[in-house]
Order: C-alpha cells, then structure tokens, then sequence
C-alpha cells in the first residue's frame, strides 16, 4: 500500500467549493485546511503508483480552484 500526503495550494475566495469537491472523492482518507505556504493537505492510499497518477492528474487537479500540488509518498511509518 502507498501512502501518499498531498499538499494543495488554492485560488483565492475558492477553498470551500474545493473542499466540498475533495470530500466527495473516496480516495480521500482525511483532508485538512492548513496555514502557510500551502492551503490543504490530503492523506490518500493506493495500491500502484498507476492508481496515484490517475487520481492526482484525472481527478485531483481536475478540480476548479486547485492551482498546485506537491506529493509526499511516504518510505515507512515510524509511529
């Protein structure tokens, strides 16, 4: 299972029409609004890393509002 954190920059005046659109995805396990250089942080999981693009590049920013994202696969868990 790849476990994948995704940080989100937002258009301006846009953040609740992008939350409710990342809600509605079932990939999402848990989204946050965050404070600083980036506006959301999303917690996802997938088998293959065929599964990861295709939601980042055919659904995530896909969504009105979403102007960037950086991806954080994790290597291991620690706690």
């Amino acid at each position: 299972m790849i476990t994948v954190y995704i940080l989100a920059k937002l258009e301006a005046g846009k953040e609740e029409e992008v939350f409710k659109n990342v809600k509605a995805l079932p990939e999402v396990k848990k989204a946050a609004a965050t404070l600083g250089t980036y506006d959301m942080v999303i917690e996802t999981s997938f088998e293959t890393m065929e599964e990861l693009d295709e939601f980042i590049f055919m659904k995530l920013r896909r969504i009105a509002g979403i102007v960037e994202t950086v991806s954080m696969i994790t290597s291991k868990v620690i706690v």
